[in-house]
């Protein structure tokens, strides 16, 4: 059975957005299992993945799937049409469901390649990427934009526009320019004026960090769905919650004791997926996020940061659980 794109949007409930160094195989089950109706992988070059032959740790890293995953994206960036193509037709049968093209990364190590965000400043270009994309696959291609590079060019409409007219079966918008980076307040404008410039469905991204804030900005945007980012790191739960704003209901934050559970949990699948020392090293910063605001958070982080093993960090995360 094919895939559409529409069968996101039929689940309810929102979508966990891309980003760099964490939405690895297993934040997206997790979310999956919180609700998230769908995910998107971190961003893998597709210049890189064709030259490396799929042999790079990292790449083969990002494209790890997990049993019990729902629908997922494979998020590929770049600026040069020929390569985009080539990677899609060697991923396609890679085990995700559609293809993500990433216009919205403000890395300056990203930007400085005139990859991610740079794109926006060229349009033409970025039109091409994605006819490249969508002409050598058949799977959907969404695209993450931005709402422009600085105040000056907010062209997000324009360039949501050429995406559809390229192919692109759905815009993802984070509103707020490569310049604010991640600071200051998203302008749900421009989520608005992309909606109202394209027929696809449109995904708003940017200050949604609770179920009342997806209401909020589907009621004001007129967007089709949300995609949730940083406010997911360390809360696979805000998924439960904006499903549950979503058919009127309310449902309790998790309980201290749960969220130092989950941060054990998510310890086992990075293990899975890793082995113990990779798996130690990048739980560290999702440990912070599932316990900040907690007593003792900060002393406890701290104590995390010095561990090597798998051993010493479950026995600390279920301390500190009944300690609370």
């Amino acid at each position: 059975m094919s895939f559409h794109i529409t069968d996101l949007l039929t689940a309810g409930g929102a979508g966990l957005a891309p980003m760099a160094g964490v939405t690895d195989a297993a934040m997206r089950l997790l979310c999956h299992e919180q609700g998230a109706a769908w995910a998107v992988s971190e961003m893998l070059s597709a210049k890189g993945w064709v030259f490396s032959g799929g042999k790079n740790r990292n790449a083969q890293d990002i494209l790890a799937r997990l049993s019990g995953e729902g629908p997922a994206g494979l998020q590929l960036f770049g600026s040069e049409p020929a390569y985009i193509a080539e990677a899609a037709r060697r991923l396609e049968d890679s085990g995700f469901q559609f293809f993500d093209l990433n216009f919205g990364c403000p890395a300056p190590k990203i930007t400085g390649n005139g990859e991610g965000s740079a794109m926006m400043r060229e349009p033409k270009k970025l039109g091409a990427v994605v006819r490249a994309l969508a002409e050598a696959t058949s799977l959907p291609v969404t695209v993450k934009i931005r709402a422009g590079w600085d105040s000056q060019s907010v062209n997000a409409p324009e360039v949501a526009r050429i995406c559809e007219d390229n192919g692109a079966v759905a815009v993802a918008v984070h509103a707020r320019t490569r310049e604010q980076q991640y600071a200051g307040r998203a302008d749900w404008g421009v989520i608005r004026a992309v909606k109202r410039a394209v027929s696809v469905p449109v995904f708003g991204n940017g200050d949604v960090r609770c179920g009342d804030d997806a209401l909020r900005m589907m009621d004001e945007t007129g967007c089709d769905a949300v995609i949730v980012g940083r406010a997911a790191q360390g809360n696979p739960w805000i998924f439960r919650e904006i499903a549950a704003a979503m058919r009127g209901e309310q449902v309790p934050p998790p309980t201290p004791a749960e969220r130092v559970n989950m941060a054990a949990r998510h310890f086992e699948l990075e293990r899975q997926l890793y082995g113990e020392k990779l798996a130690v090293l990048q739980m560290r910063k999702h440990i912070a996020w599932y316990v900040h605001g907690m007593k003792g958070a900060s002393r406890f982080r701290d104590h995390i940061n010095q561990m090597n093993s798998a051993e010493d960090v479950l026995a600390a995360l279920k301390t500190y659980a009944q300690s609370d």
